[in-house]
């Protein structure tokens, strides 16, 4: 996986530039820059309500920017239809999963590659697939409304990686997750990265597991980002310790958690 550098670059991936986006009045994101660079992990942390969500929905045509600009591969995409998007390499995996019900497992893994003309390069895409996801082969012909939760999550991956992008946009895939299955998730989403190359901008309330998984990470409040650094370096912060991770500076007794100020406010 590649590192992060500290100024944009020519070969970055991805590029969001001073974006603000809203829900009718109400403003979403508010200015927020970041970039990832090829063959990287690169995460969202924020409390709920902080304009993560959004900020996928708007890199991915889903939600139109008022402002600013968004590059993928050199080329600006904000405003651009969803499925363009996907044709133009960038996949996005939705909260909450969002599979057809009614759609065999199978069904559904094609309706990733509807874009694609390469009917070769699909099926030998479906078995890699296949091959992270054991269990979905084994229940290929079975209606996605029937899978677990889990399952589900997986196969919302998997469809994704039918469209072959250059990068996923990942939304809370731990989501409602056992601990056990959330672990799998996160060692299929680095298999992911490292195998095939592909690129991943991860928005994920686990801490724990994003700031483990991603090489660099961006913490969002309020539709703002707030900080930035590697991951290694974040996981060192004490705001980062003790406000996402859950670890208290030791002496510091008695004082309640949320009465605290973080430091880069």
């Amino acid at each position: 996986m590649s590192s992060q550098q500290t100024s944009s670059t020519n070969d970055d991936l991805l590029v969001v530039s001073s974006v603000e986006a809203a829900y009718g009045p109400i403003k979403a994101i508010r200015g927020v820059s970041l970039r990832v660079k090829p063959q990287s992990i690169v995460t969202l942390l924020g409390p709920n309500g902080a304009g993560k969500t959004s900020l996928l929905k708007t890199i991915s045509g889903v939600l139109e920017p008022r402002r600013g600009g968004i590059t993928f591969c050199g080329e600006a995409i904000a405003g651009l239809d969803p499925a363009r998007i996907v044709r133009m390499g960038l996949s996005h995996v939705p909260e909450g999963r969002e599979v057809f019900p009614l759609l065999s497992v199978h069904e559904n893994l094609l309706m990733g590659a509807f874009t694609r003309e390469d009917r070769d390069a699909v099926a030998r895409d479906l078995e890699v697939a296949y091959g992270y996801f054991p269990v979905l082969a084994e229940r290929r012909h079975q209606d996605a409304g029937l899978l677990s939760g889990g399952q589900q999550q997986m196969l919302a991956i998997a469809r994704a990686l039918l469209s072959n992008p250059q990068m996923i946009l990942m939304d809370e895939p731990s989501l409602g997750l056992s601990p056990k299955l959330t672990k799998e998730i996160f060692e299929i989403i680095r298999r992911i990265n490292g195998e095939q190359g592909k690129s991943i901008l991860l928005v994920e309330q686990n801490a724990h597991m994003a700031l483990q998984a991603a090489d660099y990470g961006y913490v969002l409040e309020n539709g703002r980002i707030v900080l930035e650094d590697s991951c290694d370096r974040l996981r060192q912060k004490e705001d980062i310790r003790e406000f996402y991770l859950g670890m208290k500076q030791q002496g510091v007794r008695g004082e309640r958690r949320w009465k605290k100020k973080k430091t880069w406010r």
